[in-house]
């Protein structure tokens, strides 16, 4: 639901007329779904895709643009960051 959330507000700011910051928004994507992989431990290709999917299928529906499925990416790569983490943290011994 939180990655839902994210993926929807990330592309509605990104539309307002006077917003021009594709690195900014590419940041974000890949740093909501490494978070959200983190600390909620689903699986990454459904984080990336629910985080990511909301600026493609727009550009898709209202542009006939597929090319931006390629932003997808961005999201994807950040889940599997974040899961790679959390395998890290998880595998790490403790000890006390």
């Amino acid at each position: 639901m939180t990655g839902a959330v994210a993926g929807i507000l990330l592309p509605s700011v990104d539309s307002l007329p006077t917003w021009d910051g594709t690195g900014v928004l590419a940041g974000c994507l890949l740093l909501a779904s490494s978070l959200l992989t983190l600390l909620g431990g689903r699986p990454p290709w459904l984080v990336g895709l629910i985080v990511g999917m909301w600026i493609p299928l727009h550009s898709i529906y209202f542009g006939h643009d597929f090319g931006m499925l390629l932003v997808l990416l961005v999201p994807l790569l950040g889940a599997y960051a974040g899961w790679l983490l959390r395998l890290g943290i998880t595998k790490t011994p403790h000890t006390t």
